[in-house]
């Protein structure tokens, strides 16, 4: 089993390895250089390598650089920059957080919620070149200079939480590692390629998809400071990049940026586009691929499988618009959705492999639903609803707790979706359960339509009508400039219809 220190010393010296729009490259000496510096900082603060540190940075090379650089030292715990001080409250008590590290002369609701446990807080300067940093603390210690092994925890991520109180996700070393791996081989990335990363650096897709897969490759990364609609372009073409990964309102939002960034598009040299955190509509796959002449691989993960458990294969033409791909890393099956059984057909996708979680920590109740036994292997429910088809490719029909239950009729949200998006002037959609006193919940959709194009509720619902069983199509359209989304820029369908005052 490796660790994230095993894929990284192997690299050559001289190769790129982390940058940023309009900065220098720090090289894999430098990575390796600044881990060192890093483990040593920790040590003397009396951080050993099963203390938790958590990490609170904007986006950036400096962010990527200190969870690769911390995780190869201790447990890292990178949170969301925008929460306010009571959500840090409840994360660094929830992990028992040792350390925080935040940007030195940070003065924010990160540090206030470490001072009312009396946290050690690490402060990072950056320096140059991109992704190099010094830590300083008024912290002394003397902890030993052991390096974790590959069965000690490298991640600690909450689950999203949207329906019950977010469940801690620890990801031992090996986890982290084999997924590196799996992203690494699916989409055959060497030291030539590098990744333009748009996705934030506190979630799994950025963070393995992005940063650790393409250390493990040898490959260089460029962090953008986020994801900026309006400034992706000019990073395309000053990056330069062979490949980027984004969640579909991203890869969306790009598009709508496309028709007057033709030049740009022209000159880019990107092998690839990847999608993933989210389901793309097909047609957007098929505009995307159309759009940058490259294969858009679209990937199914999850937080518990350290990222990957499907992806499309990169080949130009085998991706399937409307499908998350063959199992790249875990073994994926479909299970009884009741009963601890696997069985063909439709059902609830099941993962084993290296990349799985080991179990929620201190949640026995949660481990008890979500992991079971058979056929000789311990297999992790996701939660989502699919199956196969006849080529081995996985399609989704939803998660098991968005299935809308309209009088006993099970809809599926991301079909209606994917017939929503065909119609020429919507942009982007969403369908979601409302409650109805009679049948306990219809189908709803919350659109936004391509700019300079038009249509009525009325007109879409038309649309519809003519595709789909009339159960399924959307009783209610709502017509939006923006849909609400979530710190990933994921849309979220749990909890819309309140937000959207349907509730």
């Amino acid at each position: 089993m490796q660790r994230l220190e095993d894929l990284i010393q192997k690299q050559p010296d001289d190769a790129r390895a982390i940058g940023a729009p309009s900065r220098e490259w720090m090289t894999y000496a430098d990575l390796k250089a600044l881990t060192t510096d890093v483990r040593q900082a920790l040590r003397s603060a009396g951080i050993g390598a099963s203390d938790r540190v958590a990490i609170v940075l904007p986006n950036g090379p400096e962010m990527a650089a200190a969870f690769i650089t911390v995780a190869q030292s201790a447990t890292t715990a990178p949170l969301n920059p925008a929460y306010k001080e009571d959500e840090f409250a409840f994360y660094l008590d929830d992990l028992k957080a040792r350390a925080i590290i935040v940007e030195a002369g940070y003065d924010g609701p990160a540090r206030a919620a470490a001072d009312r446990f009396g946290m050690i807080v690490i402060e990072l300067t950056a320096t140059e070149p991109a992704g190099t940093f010094t830590l300083s603390t008024d912290a002394k210690g003397d902890a030993a200079d052991t390096v974790p092994a590959a069965d000690n925890i490298a991640l600690i991520l909450h689950t999203s939480g949207t329906t019950s109180r977010p469940k801690i996700v620890p990801l031992l070393q090996s986890n982290v590692a084999a997924s590196a791996e799996n992203i690494r081989e699916s989409l055959a990335l060497t030291p030539e390629d590098c990744c333009l990363n748009v996705m934030p650096l506190f979630h799994i897709h950025g963070l393995i998809a992005a940063v650790s897969a393409s250390l493990a490759a040898g490959a260089s990364i460029s962090c953008a400071p986020g994801f900026d609609a309006l400034k992706f372009y000019g990073w395309l073409e000053e990056v330069n990049p062979t490949w980027y990964t984004a969640v579909p309102t991203m890869h969306q939002a790009i598009l709508a940026r496309a028709p007057r960034n033709a030049d740009i598009i022209k000159n880019a040299r990107l092998r690839l586009l990847r999608s993933s955190s989210s389901s793309l509509p097909g047609p957007v796959m098929t505009q995307l691929a159309e759009t940058f002449g490259a294969p858009v691989v679209e990937a199914y993960g999850m937080t518990e499988a350290a990222h990957q458990m499907c992806c499309n294969p990169i080949e130009p033409g085998r991706q399937k618009p409307g499908a998350v791909g063959l199992p790249a890393g875990p073994e994926v099956r479909i299970a009884h959705e009741l009963e601890n059984r696997l069985v063909e057909g439709i059902g609830e996708i099941s993962i084993s492999g290296p990349n799985v979680t080991p179990g929620y920590e201190a949640n026995p109740e949660a481990n008890e639903k979500n992991f079971f036994e058979a056929e000789g292997k311990r297999w992790f429910r996701t939660g989502d609803q699919g199956m196969f088809d006849e080529d081995g490719f996985l399609s989704l029909t939803g998660r098991l707790k968005e299935i809308i239950n309209r009088g006993g009729e099970k809809i599926s949200p991301l079909e209606v979706d994917g017939i929503l998006s065909d119609h020429p002037a919507v942009a982007q959609c969403v369908t979601f359960a409302m409650p109805h006193d009679k049948l306990g919940e219809e189908v709803a959709a919350a659109v936004v339509l391509k700019e300079g194009q038009s249509a009525t509720d009325r007109e879409i619902r038309d649309f519809a009508s003519e595709r789909l069983a009339a159960f399924k199509v959307p009783r209610k359209i709502l017509i939006l400039d923006e849909i609400p989304k979530g710190a990933t820029g994921k849309l979220q369908r749990i909890g819309l219809a309140e937000k959207l005052g349907l509730g």
